[in-house]
């Protein structure tokens, strides 16, 4: 596995964490752009490999998946665990512009 920076490791921490609110049995996905928890997780778990191999994602599909009312809000806020997606969007922010600030210097 590619040494990443701490910031890096943030930003898989989130995506991990993410991953596994989307997992979750009962999760309601009708108002989120994807059918259900396979295909939310296929999306999540490709952003996880392309980072755990050291290279980047778009960083615009990234702020997509967290943005207000994004996929994974809607889901969220269906399936009650609306306070605990804030929390890691809160992280996310953090993480996405430290990360992506650092690339483009």
């Amino acid at each position: 596995m590619i040494e990443l920076s701490l910031e890096r490791r943030e930003l898989l921490d989130v995506l991990r964490q993410v991953r596994a609110a989307l997992a979750r049995p009962g999760n309601d996905f009708t108002w989120s752009s994807w059918e259900d928890a396979a295909a939310a997780t296929m999306e999540v778990d490709a952003y996880i490999t392309t980072l755990e191999a050291g290279w980047l994602p778009p960083r615009m599909e990234l702020a997509v998946l967290f943005a207000p009312t994004g996929p994974i809000q809607e889901v969220s806020l269906q399936s009650g665990w609306s306070e605990e997606f804030l929390a890691l969007s809160d992280r996310f922010d953090r993480a996405e512009e430290k990360v992506y600030e650092v690339r483009s210097r």
